[in-house]
């Protein structure tokens, strides 16, 4: 992914840590991992303790061990509720996005933060931070040293002793709120830095109710001009003065209290898009006065409900907690930017026209990233929080009159393509309802047939010459092959929705256009190439050079992506055989990479020279589909083999092999943990692989269930059979209607 400045992500270096698990009275919360060898795993098989608390395998920190230049997931330690609309997160360092890094060991404090990824910005956030004494409001001045091995950490809860003040902090997170709870071991002066970014920011306090309201209008776009984020915070203890700091592009308001040694303080945040009153009101509404425990203990109990819905056996430890690690990650976005009202409907401010508007929305997450894997997982896994996130983004269309190409959260330029094609294609290939599928579709068409504004968060970059040509021209616009890939997918789901409602005229005219692939495949070399308006090729083509008519990637990283006519792409390279061999060769021979006219190294080209995978860089989402192409040439078992390397090799409790992005890398996670994936959303099948775990239980809220085992009697065989309910199944793929009827059981077998 890039921002909308077009700079791009980092990459993926091995390391291992070991993950301490700290017991509480209802819940165990993670400590701070510490580093030993990547060797040092547990080989034991585990079996499902239906009395395991979920929550206690995941790790919040994976991936958090990143830098501009190399990422490990560029993730960030969140504490929150399931699509929250606040997130809460350490924060040692305020200079730059990559605002919390798990060695610096220095706390400025807890941020409530919007920030889908640090190539995008934080948005509408505040850092709050208890002390004692009388300290300098600077970030860098008044951060306390903490020990790591004692921060405890689950998605439920943060509690972390900051040295320098002698006060232990504690978190506990709601849907747009949170308690903390400070205890100071010393009596004395002491007080709470409330730091908002912005010269416009502003913070208010009414001694005599302990309450302080807020708000900053910090944003890196994708608001309208009345953007803003609003605080109601409310202190249990008598606030004996306040005053607002002026520091360089920032306002720090500054609480002072008495404290007593032992006792503790207990402070409640209350967030809003819309106003103070229904900041106030959220607060009231999530946290009420509920002790710090209760909300706890609530918050404890959502994530292990969540967690639940997929229950695994077999396998090691150290799988277990990746896996849970990883599904932890799916859940985190879009945000929520909706909230109740007194009689609570749902409402929100609308960062496409900046006013209240009725009805549930979404923001935060990138179609580009995630259309691979992570809609299809939320589809399969939690159909009732799918359907309400699409008609989020259809309210996003009738709202801004077209739908966004990456809401962060509204209106945002990046990527290629318009990738929400696929969201609504495949949603109408496999029947799913609880959306206004007939809007949606007038908001994919008015995309791929008329001109937006692409450089404004909206439209297809590139349209008019597509639409002439049949191709996006490389001398007209950067990346044009990867566009012209991207748009002719996006046709194809188009045309699934078209068919769905009855439009065979239109569908037929999807279809065709989805052809549009074959104009850039050039047959002499076997790869798809860069076109100029004239017809002729761009030249010279080297197939490692990255850039030029590739997006973060070269040739090599686009040569099967045709997702919805891998039978055409066989033909057209000359058969089954010659394509499982082109297959290989993308994944055996030597990771080379030309940097072309990026002029460095930009960090997608180090994660994949990290990896042992040749020019399979799945560091980067455009090659999440491509094993599975194995499949579709009837290899499964090569298939089984890449998959359960790259699940052994590049995943782990504490890393990611690149980019995180808002649940797209861990989604590939557990899809392809479970044997099934979706080689072509937009379809209404699922493509076999093999199983991870000996067994999977997926238990629905409405009683339905799904279960998946693997039986063998040697590791690292070939699961050759494959039976659905007790009969043979044949073939490498499965229907979405057989999963979703009653009590379906999918067994892999090596014979």
């Amino acid at each position: 992914m890039t921002n909308g400045n077009g700079t791009s992500r980092r990459a993926f270096l091995k390391l291992g840590t070991a993950l301490a698990i700290a017991s509480s009275k209802k819940c165990a919360a993670q400590r701070v991992p510490a580093r030993i060898s990547s060797a040092a795993t547990e080989t034991r098989d585990r079996k499902t303790d239906p009395g395991v608390h979920l929550a206690d395998l995941v790790n919040p920190l994976q991936g958090t061990d990143s830098t501009p230049l190399f990422s490990r997931g560029n993730t960030l330690p969140i504490v929150a509720l399931p699509f929250a609309m606040a997130h809460w997160a350490p924060q040692s360092s305020s200079a730059g996005n990559w605002f919390f890094q798990p060695h610096d060991l220095r706390f400025e404090g807890v941020r409530c933060t919007h920030q889908l990824s640090p190539w995008l910005g934080d948005y509408g956030y505040a850092t709050f931070l208890p002390f004692s004494g009388d300290p300098s409001p600077e970030p860098s001045s008044r951060a306390s040293s903490y020990r790591a091995a004692e921060m405890q950490i689950a998605p439920y809860r943060l509690k972390v002793c900051l040295t320098r003040y002698r006060c232990v902090l504690e978190l506990a997170p709601a849907e747009r709120c949170s308690i903390m709870r400070f205890t100071y071991r010393d009596g004395g002066s002491a007080g709470i830095f409330i730091d908002l970014p912005g010269d416009n920011a502003e913070a208010n306090c009414d001694l005599s109710s302990g309450v302080v309201t807020a708000f900053t209008r910090a944003n890196n776009g994708g608001v309208q001009s009345n953007f803003a984020a609003y605080y109601f915070v409310k202190l249990d203890r008598r606030i004996v003065s306040f005053e607002v700091k002026e520091l360089n592009g920032r306002r720090v308001a500054v609480l002072r209290f008495a404290a007593e040694a032992g006792k503790t303080v207990n402070l409640r945040v209350g967030t809003s898009f819309i106003s103070f009153e229904q900041a106030a009101r959220n607060l009231a509404h999530e946290l009420g006065e509920k002790p710090f425990e209760t909300v706890r203990d609530e918050a404890a109990a959502v994530w292990e409900h969540a967690l639940g819905r997929v229950r695994i056996q077999g396998g090691t430890e150290a799988a277990h907690r990746t896996f849970y690690s990883c599904l932890y990650r799916t859940l985190l976005f879009p945000r929520m930017w909706h909230e109740p009202d007194a009689s609570g409907n749902l409402m929100h401010r609308s960062p496409y026209t900046g006013l209240v508007e009725p009805g549930v929305l979404y923001a935060d997450h990138g179609f580009w990233d995630d259309y691979h894997a992570w809609y299809p997982m939320l589809l399969l896994l939690y159909p009732e929080r799918h359907s309400e996130i699409l008609q989020g983004w259809v309210n996003a269309f009738k709202e801004g009159g077209w739908f966004p190409q990456f809401p962060c959260p509204g209106y945002r330029g990046g990527m290629t393509g318009s990738l929400i094609d696929s969201v609504f294609g495949d949603a109408a290939a496999k029947g799913v309802t609880g959306f206004d599928l007939e809007t949606a579709y007038r908001g994919l068409r008015k995309h791929a047939t008329q001109p937006g504004e692409p450089a404004k968060g909206y439209g297809r970059q590139g349209l008019e010459a597509y639409l002439k040509l049949g191709y996006v021209p490389c001398d007209q616009v950067g990346g044009g092959a990867v566009q012209t890939l991207d748009f002719a997918y996006g046709d194809f789901c188009i045309a699934q929705v078209a068919r769905t409602l009855g439009m065979q005229q239109d569908a037929n005219l999807f279809e065709q256009r989805s052809r549009n692939w074959r104009n850039i495949f050039d047959p002499k070399t076997q790869f798809f190439r860069g076109k100029l308006s004239n017809g002729q090729w761009l030249e010279p083509f080297e197939p490692h050079t990255w850039g030029d008519a590739y997006v973060e990637g070269s040739a090599w990283q686009y040569r099967f992506d045709v997702l919805h006519d891998p039978e055409g792409l066989m033909e057209c390279m000359g058969g089954t055989a010659q394509f499982s061999a082109n297959l290989e060769e993308m994944l055996s021979q030597p990771p080379i990479f030309h940097v072309g006219p990026y002029n460095n190294e930009i960090h997608e080209m180090s994660e994949m020279a990290a990896a042992d995978f040749g020019q399979y860089a799945h560091s980067n989402q455009p090659v999440h589909n491509f094993l599975y192409m194995f499949a579709a040439a009837g290899r499964r078992d090569r298939a089984q083999y890449w998959v359960h390397r790259v699940l052994n090799e590049l995943y782990s409790p504490d890393n990611f092999p690149g980019d995180e992005d808002t649940g797209a890398m861990s989604a590939w996670y557990i899809l392809s943990s479970l044997g099934i994936f979706p080689l072509c959303p937009g379809k209404p099948d699922w493509t076999l692989s093999a199983p991870f775990f000996n067994q999977a239980d997926i238990q629905f809220p409405n009683g339905r269930k799904i279960r998946i085992e693997a039986h063998r009697t040697r590791p690292d065989t070939f699961y050759d059979q494959v039976m659905l309910n007790g009969e043979l199944h044949h073939g490498s793929t499965i229907t979405h209607a057989s999963l979703l009827k009653n009590a379906p059981h999918l067994v892999f077998r090596a014979t």
